[in-house]
């Protein structure tokens, strides 16, 4: 038994490259030096040649491959090219510059007509008008002005909320008429409040022009009676239900309790609205008729409309309206 396995079954023998001679290649392949007994087969196929499957060696990459700092060469336009786009840079900037003085020498034109060029800004999110009290209306006006955009849009407020007061009363069985008319109010309402009042005040503020406050004073006082006649909301048109005041609340509280509420606020938005109106037309007279006093004191003839934003003493004339107004 130990001849049998005299031979070293792990000794590879004599290392030879099986892939590079062919000789030592169909050598091994033919006589095995390993003694496996009658459980071992050789593999007697051949395995083609190596030598012409050898991959090619990658390029070497630059020494400055991984250099972060290391410069790369852009191709640059030519000189021809560069003088070209250069050329067209100074004929565009020759246009936009002719452009500006054309629209410059608009403006001044238009403001020695007396055309004030008037930017749409407000609302912020979606401008519709041109409103800017901080920059155009007086410092001692401003106040007042506020005041008077809160009474437009408690108005505008007090008016969305009828539609809503009127709409629930609509669905618990009222009139479609009523909704209708209350549709009515606020789409002539709305715009026609700052047409009719609104914006004449900020003009005559701004402008001091005796015809805007003359029809100012006019139409404000026709938006009081509308707010104190919504306020009350007396039987007369379709019993009152169209507008939410406190007549038809009370008629409503007992069968609708819901609806009753919400007119119940409509009356308290009216009412408020009314207060505040009140108060903005009576301060907007008192500052009228002092500003008519101070000026005929300092003998000033004055045509119609008025416009004293050249006159010498207009800073004079504003400090002693606002401290009488004090």
């Amino acid at each position: 038994m130990a001849g049998r396995y005299d031979p070293n079954p792990f000794d590879e023998g004599d290392e030879v490259n099986p892939f590079s001679d062919p000789a030592a290649r169909s050598k091994t392949v033919g006589q095995s030096n390993y003694g496996g007994g009658a459980f071992f087969t050789p593999n007697l196929g051949t395995v083609p040649s190596a030598t012409n499957s050898r991959l090619s060696p990658l390029p070497p990459e630059p020494a400055d491959f991984y250099n972060p700092t290391a410069t790369v060469d852009i191709p640059l336009d030519s000189a021809k090219d560069l003088k070209k786009k250069e050329k067209e840079l100074q004929a565009k900037e020759a246009e936009l510059r002719k452009r500006e003085q054309e629209v410059k020498r608009k403006e001044e034109a238009a403001a020695r007509a007396g055309i004030v060029l008037e930017e749409k800004n407000w609302p912020p999110f979606f401008p519709i008008i041109h409103h800017d009290i901080a920059n155009e209306i007086p410092v001692h006006l401003q106040r007042l002005q506020y005041l008077a955009l809160a009474t437009w849009l408690g108005l505008i407020l007090a008016l969305t909320w009828n539609i809503i007061a009127v709409t629930a009363a609509w669905v618990r069985g009222g009139d479609a008429t009523i909704w209708f008319l209350a549709i009515i109010y606020f789409v002539s309402g709305v715009p026609g409040s700052y047409v009719l009042w609104y914006r004449p005040l900020y003009r005559a503020f701004r402008k001091d022009s005796a015809l805007n406050y003359g029809w100012f004073f006019m139409f404000y006082a026709l938006h009081i009676i509308f707010c104190i006649f919504a306020a009350v909301a007396p039987p007369i048109v379709f019993k009152g239900k169209s507008l939410a005041g406190i007549l038809p609340a009370i008629n409503l509280i007992g069968s609708h309790i819901l609806v009753g509420v919400l007119y119940f606020i409509g009356f308290g938005l009216f009412c408020l609205e009314s207060v505040l109106s009140i108060w903005v037309i009576q301060v907007s007279i008192l500052h009228f008729l002092l500003f008519m006093t101070i000026l005929d004191n300092y003998s000033f003839t004055y045509p119609f409309p008025l416009s004293f934003s050249t006159c010498s003493k207009f800073t004079c004339i504003s400090e002693e309206v606002e401290g009488r107004m004090k």
